[in-house]
Order: C-alpha cells, then sequence, then structure tokens
C-alpha cells in the first residue's frame, strides 16, 4: 500500500512538473528578447483589426468558433482596443480593453469582465498578458486565469493563443488570428469625356 502511494505521488509530481515546464506555461518574455518584428503596440493594436479564431474545451475539441472586429485607439500612453464578437453558436459580445503603458516594456490592462488588472509585458515580437476574467453567466459564470501570448509575424498578422485554467486545471484554450483591416480603395465614375472630379465615389467591390 505504501508503495502505491509513493508511485502515485511520483506520478502526480510528473504530471506537475511536465504542465510547468514542458507545455505552453513554460515560455517566458526572456525568451524573445531581441526577436522581430518588434511589437509596437500603439501601431500593432491601432485602427481596425479583423480577427478569427477557434475555442477548444478540456477534452481538446473545437467547442466554438468566433469572427470579430476591433477598433484600436491611442491618446499618448493610453489606449482602448474595442472587440465585437460574432460565434458560430449565434452569440455575440462586445466587450473593450483600456491598455496603459507603463516602464520599461510592461503595460496594465482592464476590462469591465477582468478582476483587477491584468498584466502585461512585450518582448521582441511578443506581448504575455495574464489576467483574471469573469465568464458570462451563460457561460457559467466561472473565474479563469488566463494566459494570452501574442505573436507578430514578418506580414502583420498577430498569432494569438490563449490558455484558460480553473484551480490550475487546464478548461480551454483558443487559437486567433488577428491582422490590420484592408483599407478600402475607391473607382472613379467617368463622366463624359472620361473622367469626371465631381462623380460619386464608391468602394470596390
Amino acid at each position: 500500500m505504501k508503495t502505491l502511494v509513493v508511485l502515485l505521488l511520483a506520478a502526480l509530481a510528473l504530471f506537475i512538473a511536465k504542465n510547468r515546464f514542458l507545455s505552453f506555461r513554460s515560455q517566458t518574455p526572456a525568451d524573445y528578447t531581441g526577436t522581430g518584428p518588434v511589437f509596437k503596440m500603439k501601431e500593432v493594436l491601432n485602427g481596425e483589426i479583423l480577427s478569427e479564431g477557434l475555442i477548444y474545451g478540456p477534452n481538446g475539441k473545437m467547442s466554438n468558433s468566433f469572427v470579430a472586429r476591433m477598433i484600436g485607439k491611442w491618446d499618448g500612453n493610453t489606449g482602448t482596443l474595442a472587440e465585437h464578437f460574432t460565434y458560430s453558436n449565434g452569440k455575440q459580445m462586445t466587450r473593450k480593453w483600456y491598455l496603459t503603458l507603463g516602464t520599461g516594456n510592461t503595460f496594465t490592462a482592464m476590462a469591465d469582465d477582468i478582476v483587477g488588472e491584468g498584466k502585461g509585458t512585450i518582448s521582441g515580437s511578443t506581448v504575455k498578458l495574464t489576467y483574471r476574467i469573469i465568464l458570462p453567466e451563460d457561460a457559467g459564470g466561472h473565474t479563469l486565469d488566463v494566459t494570452d501570448w501574442m505573436y507578430l509575424t514578418e506580414n502583420g498578422v498577430i498569432m494569438n493563443r490563449s490558455e484558460m485554467r480553473k484551480f490550475g486545471i487546464k478548461v480551454a484554450e483558443l487559437i486567433a488570428t488577428m491582422r490590420p483591416a484592408p483599407e478600402v480603395k475607391s473607382a472613379h465614375v467617368p463622366g463624359s469625356n472620361g473622367y469626371d472630379a465631381h462623380a460619386e465615389q464608391r468602394p470596390l467591390q
């Protein structure tokens, strides 16, 4: 019996070590020092951003997907990121981040569904943000510990991976892309002389 207890404790210790040191949580901002392109928040999280993402449940299966439109605005070292989500189950959600750049490469983040302040670090091409989020009542109303990582790629697209835990146990994971919305181009409607400076401009389809 004593041997069985020892084996169980050893297995538990191995499981904890694996989750801590050989998993998503093992990476640190220092791992990405000097990487590029540099994640300049006031430039990258600015203007209109389009996003698509997948949400996975604790069993590893996709439980939901979404598309989102975001608008980033900055005034000095403070900014907002307004988000509007449309989920595959038909639900919609609107929320807003309030971002404040701090000393060094740190920043804080607040939102209506966040407990206190989120703590963020910018390092090279990455951003790490940790916070506690309160889920909507129709999603259980649980408070989860979230670790967000954003990775800026060479073409300006952000790859976002988030892990959500309850009592230290992973209960959900999110993978998403975030990219600048394409600029709307306009076409001139020609007049009788081939060009009319006063003609109505229409977006290209």
